[in-house]
């Protein structure tokens, strides 16, 4: 059974911690919870379409916790606070179980945050496929490109 609402997040980390529990507890109605009302708010899975407004978001997180609950963590997380906007930068660790037992798959996200009349939410969870090497982080160009 789903877990009662939880108080407004108070800042981008607390709106991100809540976001993955959710995930992490299929729990469909503190996963909306986190979000904008904003007709804009945009939501994109690893290999799918681009989904815009809250139906549609709601709609995809109905389906995927029909499943189950998501074992997802994030790791590496970079932020970029400025004026009222949080981007988040994340690699996701997800452990799924196949034929092998359980295997790590991984995705790179970008989750955006804006701050609002009802606090900080979330506007953009847009995720791709990522792979382990994923892990290792490129942090500067070199100066001479070969």
């Amino acid at each position: 059974m789903p877990a009662k609402p939880k108080a407004p997040p108070s800042s981008p980390d607390d709106v991100e911690a809540q976001f993955y529990e959710a995930l992490q507890q299929a729990d469909l109605e503190n996963l909306m919870a986190v979000w904008s009302d904003d007709d804009e708010a945009a939501c994109v899975h690893p290999g799918g379409p681009r989904l815009v407004g809250a139906a549609a978001i709601r709609a995809s997180f109905e389906a995927i916790f029909a499943n189950g609950a998501i074992d997802v963590h994030p790791e590496k997380v970079r932020r970029l606070h400025v004026n009222g906007t949080a981007l988040h930068h994340v690699l996701e660790r997800v452990q799924v179980l196949g034929e092998e037992g359980v295997q790590k798959a991984y995705a790179i996200v970008t989750n955006v945050y804006v701050l609002g009349p009802q606090g900080w939410r979330m506007v953009l969870h847009h995720a791709s496929p990522g792979m382990a090497r994923e892990l290792q982080e490129i942090s500067e160009a070199p100066s001479t490109l070969h």
